[in-house]
């Protein structure tokens, strides 16, 4: 089973991509879970969205990006294998039933399956990068619900860090370039939320700078609307990686 996509694995831009929820695909070795074909269409199998803008980002800065092509509720590879989250039984307010009694030998197979996969390919990536002394930043790109448990969320952009906040803070110092949109830091989920797993063991592991993009999936219903976000995550991302000197303003990759 391919687990992993993998993009420009050689691209020699300042950054290296995750997309961790890119996908809302059922393997046939795990089956449907129980769930509707509505839930499984559903923001709480995948991130809708999100690939075509980590896509985007990837062509435009030459960057190599990773993405999973398993639902998230099979497994979540942005959460660590001792996370109840990592294979929920409950998502927002859709129960899972075929996550609800998981053995452990259950367990096991999907994170070799899913988990491990993923996390070899990010980590074969940035190896690749350090042999061959391309200083790099590590984003992961992400979308959210407008609406979660019956509450509205106003952030259209969420500006997600752990303990190193170096390129979050440097693309916030930009947000003033984007008055048409809504931009806040640790919105709509923070570490407190476990969300930054992917950030602390292939960002601050590897001491590069990270950051975890969020966008409401609202916003990203059109491929017009997908190439627009991608757009304003640029006018986000690239001077703030020239802040941190990872390219040249005007640069190649810039």
């Amino acid at each position: 089973m391919q687990a992993v996509e993998r993009v420009n694995e050689d691209g020699a831009g300042p950054v290296v991509i995750l997309c961790e929820h890119a996908s809302n695909r059922f393997p046939d070795a795990f089956g449907t879970l129980g769930l509707s074909a509505e839930d499984r269409e559903s923001h709480a199998a995948w991130d809708p969205g999100a690939r075509a803008v980590a896509l985007g980002l990837s062509r435009a800065l030459d960057a190599p990006l990773i993405a999973s092509t398993v639902s998230r509720l099979i497994y979540d590879c942005n959460r660590p294998p001792t996370a109840p989250s990592a294979m929920p039984a409950q998502s927002e307010k859709i129960s899972i039933p075929g996550n609800s009694d998981l053995t452990g030998p259950d367990r096991q197979r999907r994170i070799d399956a899913v988990y491990t996969p993923f996390c070899d390919a990010a980590g074969e990536v940035i190896a690749r990068r350090k042999a061959r002394k391309l200083p790099a930043a590590l984003v992961t790109v992400h979308s959210f619900t407008p609406v979660f448990h019956d509450a509205p969320r106003a952030v259209e952009i969420g500006i997600l860090h752990d303990d190193d906040t170096r390129l979050a803070d440097a693309m916030l110092n930009c947000a003033t370039q984007l008055p048409h949109r809504r931009i806040e830091r640790n919105a709509p989920y923070g570490p407190e939320d476990g969300v930054t797993h992917s950030l602390k063991l292939h960002g601050i592991g590897h001491d590069m700078p990270n950051v975890m993009i969020e966008i409401r999936n609202d916003l990203l219903r059109t491929r017009a609307e997908e190439e627009a976000m991608t757009q304003d995550i640029l006018a986000l991302l690239r001077p703030a990686l020239a802040r941190l000197k990872l390219v040249t303003p005007g640069g190649p990759h810039a």
